[in-house]
């Protein structure tokens, strides 16, 4: 039923985490980890923004393989896993609660990020129209991604694997209070439920319980792991988002929702619309309140969280609408104190895009708060 009265500032049970808001700082690939491995400056830049209910971190690679940008964090070699651990604590010691989201880019991503310089894996060798983010000297660079190979089907259960392998290595050793599934975006997982970027022709491609097989074994392998209430997971029906496509999403996301009901998923997260862009695509119409209530209908009981372009009377609509948490991205690079801003009324800080990706503490960590 809708929470009629529910405030942004309303603590809330998401699974197994207590949160002292609905305020959740949504990802946001920074770049600022070279060799994939969290740095200071990452533990400085969370714990500033404890203050959200919930922080997910940055996309973070869970094997060589699902690395798509430079200087993107991973979670899979011994050194990554214990560079973490500065960050979970130092949000840990400011209050905060952070889970972290686990990512292979599949064919988003460049021969020169690869083990031995090969080719991008997908579920289908279709090429996207999109670009990545090298560094040159320091500064982001902007190129095509390179063309992919298909997955073979005895390669999948390694990458469930590396996934499950993952999400113990943030919840039991890195420290981190859950993991996020990115199934978003245009990615691996959510390559193979959109048929424009999958055109297999086995048990993983065609039919809407086919391409959504892989996706569900992910999180039957991530819950098995790490347990009950520790885990969310991210979608985007209809995000133009690295050339993702579906003709038909709306089947294709009711089926999924009513499937990841049977699991104890702390939350599930939804970006409405193209992510970063238009709430509302007038060539991609989406009903997301069915969505939500296939989900429910199947007795699912993780929070559902809305995601995209919302401000704080858009947020609160949300919210006596249905949703139970709600996303703010952009809007965390330059506010760090958001959720002060927002209780108070204040104005938000704008960004300085130029420092979006890559580079030191401008731009990261060295924007004011309402106190200075």
């Amino acid at each position: 039923m809708p929470h009629r009265n529910v405030t942004l500032f309303d603590p809330v049970q998401v699974g197994n985490i207590a949160l002292a808001n609905r305020i959740v700082m949504a990802p946001l690939t920074r770049n600022r980890a070279p060799d994939a491995t969290p740095t200071a400056l990452m533990a400085e830049y969370y714990s500033q923004r404890a203050s959200a209910g919930l922080l997910i971190s940055e996309a973070t690679a869970i094997s060589h393989q699902g690395q798509g940008y430079a200087d993107v964090p991973g979670l899979y070699a011994e050194e990554q896993v214990e560079a973490w651990k500065p960050v979970t604590q130092a949000v840990h010691k400011a209050g905060g609660k952070i889970v972290c989201q686990l990512w292979h880019v599949g064919r988003v991503s460049h021969t020169s990020l690869q083990p031995h310089g090969g080719q991008p894996v997908a579920p289908s060798a279709v090429i996207a129209k999109t670009k990545t983010v090298l560094l040159k000297n320091g500064i982001p660079e902007f190129v095509d991604v390179s063309e992919p190979r298909a997955l073979q089907a005895y390669e999948l259960p390694d990458i469930v694997h590396a996934y499950a392998a993952a999400a113990r290595n943030a919840v039991q050793t890195a420290g981190f209070d859950g993991v996020e599934i990115h199934a978003a975006n245009g990615y691996l997982l959510d390559q193979f439920l959109k048929a424009g970027s999958n055109q297999r022709r086995d048990d993983f491609g065609g039919s809407i319980e086919n391409r959504s097989r892989f996706l569900l074994e992910v999180v039957r392998a991530v819950t098995d792991a790490v347990g009950d209430g520790k885990v969310g997971i991210r979608l985007s029906p209809v995000t133009t988002a690295n050339d993702a496509f579906d003709p038909d999403p709306q089947p294709l996301f009711d089926y999924l929702v009513r499937e990841l009901a049977a699991y104890h998923l702390a939350y599930v997260h939804i970006i409405e619309g193209a992510t970063g862009g238009a709430r509302v695509l007038s060539d991609r119409p989406f009903d997301y309140t069915g969505l939500r209530r296939a989900y429910r209908a199947a007795a699912g009981r993780g929070a559902w969280m809305v995601n995209n372009a919302l401000d704080k009377p858009l947020a609160q609509e949300a919210l006596k609408g249905g949703a139970d948490l709600v996303a703010f991205g952009r809007a965390f690079i330059s506010n760090p104190d958001l959720v002060e801003r927002l209780r108070k009324g204040k104005t938000l800080a704008e960004s300085d895009r130029t420092t979006w990706y890559g580079g030191n503490a401008k731009g990261y960590t060295d924007y004011p708060t309402l106190k200075g």
